[in-house]
């Protein structure tokens, strides 16, 4: 029992130290009072800094206040998970004002969820690393009756998380699992409706691409049907002249009937454009493109009734690609002459 506990926490944890990694909000938060930041390093004394700072300005009573040298315990037992209690995970979420959905997932990860599991992957599917996928799944068991992608984008102008509503057929007996695939900057991947949990082991399958399988709540017979729900969290480094953070494609390597897609925007930062295309290929260039609006709650959508062997999605420009390209030229440049 106490080696499940211990297991928890260091699920939690990693996830913990995964979010104040993650750039943007929480990371700027305690880095900001580091002198000398290392990459990948987190600061234990900044972080309690941020929690000390926190509790101060909190309506809790005076002789409760800390200073920051008096929660480096607490600090360092939640980031190894040794001593991550309900108590000192409040503390994380309420200082660093985590959203909702963090939040709960990292309740859940401490709670024992084998649902979630923290993932790192990285971008998009090489078209070489095909037979190397047809080789672990083996023999198709399965195939993909509908598929919704529902993408959401932050405020901070860097894709956030996704909800995918799959519903699939199996072709074979006995299909009791199907395959999920790391083709971006994956953190979490959550199951909900029809999964049961998450394999152990996340296994590297090609070039950047990364494998684990959602197990089904219940077993399919030839000819059955499941709905699987399911969310999955992202890391980008926030590179907005990056093409590769402002686009959310579909790569199709077998075929998908119904699919419907879904990116939307923050209301306070939407982009200048937006294109629905199909790319040449995840490595190749866009070969078709289409320029579309947004709705009334700041989405683009599209709705295909069959997909085979492509990639397809939204990419968006911000208005800011080429200012910030001049910016990096110009700093390139100034690094040359010093």
């Amino acid at each position: 029992m106490a080696e499940q506990t211990q297991l928890e926490n260091r699920a939690a944890a990693g996830y913990l130290r995964e979010l104040l990694l993650k750039p943007g909000r929480y990371l700027d938060l305690w880095q900001c009072r580091v002198a000398n930041p290392k990459a990948d390093v987190i600061n234990q004394m900044a972080v309690a800094e941020v929690i000390a700072e926190w509790l101060k300005s909190s309506d809790i009573r005076a002789d409760q206040r800390v200073a920051p040298y008096q929660l480096r315990d607490v600090v360092a037992g939640a980031l190894t998970g040794n001593l991550l209690s309900d108590r000192s995970l409040q503390l994380f979420i309420e200082a660093f004002a985590f959203s909702d959905h963090e939040a709960e997932r990292l309740r859940h990860l401490r709670a024992g969820s084998k649902k979630i599991r923290v993932l790192s992957g990285s971008h998009a599917i090489p078209i070489e690393t095909e037979l190397d996928i047809d080789r672990e799944f083996g023999k198709r068991r399965h195939r993909t009756v509908s598929l919704h992608d529902h993408v959401h984008v932050g405020r901070d102008r860097r894709i956030e998380r996704g909800r995918t509503i799959q519903v699939i057929e199996a072709i074979a007996p006995n299909v009791d699992r199907i395959p999920f695939l790391c083709d971006t900057n994956v953190l979490t991947l959550e199951v909900g409706q029809g999964g049961k949990t998450l394999t152990e082991q996340v296994r590297r399958i090609g070039d950047n691409v990364f494998l684990t399988e959602i197990l089904l709540a219940r077993s399919l017979d030839t000819g059955e049907t499941s709905t699987l729900e399911y969310w999955v969290t992202y890391r980008f480094p926030g590179n907005h002249a990056d093409p590769a953070e402002r686009e959310f494609r579909r790569a199709v390597v077998r075929q998908i009937d119904n699919f419907d897609i879904r990116v939307e925007f923050d209301p306070e930062c939407v982009p200048s454009q937006i294109f629905w295309a199909r790319w040449d290929g995840v490595e190749g260039a866009v070969v078709e493109r289409e320029a579309v609006s947004l709705d009334r709650e700041y989405s683009a959508h599209r709705y295909l009734s069959f997909l085979e062997a492509t990639v397809v999605g939204f990419y968006w420009q911000w208005g800011l690609e080429h200012i910030e390209s001049r910016l990096a030229t110009d700093r390139t440049r100034g690094d040359g002459r010093s």
